[in-house]
């Protein structure tokens, strides 16, 4: 595993973290917890990077290690909430005609990749794709953390129902961080009231 140097994020994937703890705890108590997890100065810091900036990964890691350490006891799926709160607030404004595809078949398979736009170097490829159904890898990209693979899950679906998907279900099936190739997300999704088959 690396130390996650070089790898950067988008000032988007910050403030959508800081947006979401704010209105998971209040303005004042979010506000708190990051002073004491963090410092003041670097919390102001974070609260100024620019959406469209790069910041260094590390960076991100801390805060959402940050957050964990107040919330993983009773809050266990914070880091997924936080990645759909992301995409359906911050991703939503900045990428709708990414996201505002016809399908979730037609949002996994566009040249674009949402990833890459959130996230470098690396990328999140399709290696399986059927009738409500896919698998992402995850490629040339350390997570460091699994509240990285947690944020994804909630992102990804998050997506999908931004594309038309219903019932999305995300399951995070392989993890580089417990000695997999790669990390990798299972996607089964339905079209109408029906659960996929499979």
């Amino acid at each position: 595993m690396s130390d996650g140097t070089g790898q950067l994020a988008k000032g988007a994937t910050v403030l959508g973290t800081l947006a979401w703890l704010e209105g998971a705890l209040g303005p004042a108590a979010a506000r708190r917890h990051l002073d004491r997890a963090l410092g003041r100065h670097e919390v102001a810091s974070l609260r100024a990077v620019e959406a469209t900036a790069e910041v260094h990964y590390a960076e991100l890691v801390a805060l959402w290690q940050a957050i964990d350490g107040g919330l993983r006891a009773t809050r266990p799926s914070w880091a997924a909430d936080a990645g759909a709160y992301s995409i359906d607030s911050v991703g939503q404004h900045l990428y709708a005609g990414i996201l505002g595809k016809r399908s979730p078949n037609e949002f996994l398979e566009q040249s674009v990749s949402l990833f890459r736009l959130f996230y470098r170097p690396g990328n999140m490829a399709v290696v399986d794709s059927r009738e409500q159904f896919a698998v992402l890898r995850l490629e040339g990209f350390d997570p460091l953390t699994p509240l990285f693979c947690e944020r994804q899950r909630g992102g990804l679906r998050a997506a999908l129902m931004a594309a038309g998907g219903g019932r999305c279900r995300v399951r995070h099936v392989r993890c580089s961080l417990d000695g997999d190739a790669f990390c990798e997300w299972e996607l089964r999704w339905a079209l109408d009231e029906t659960v996929p088959a499979g």
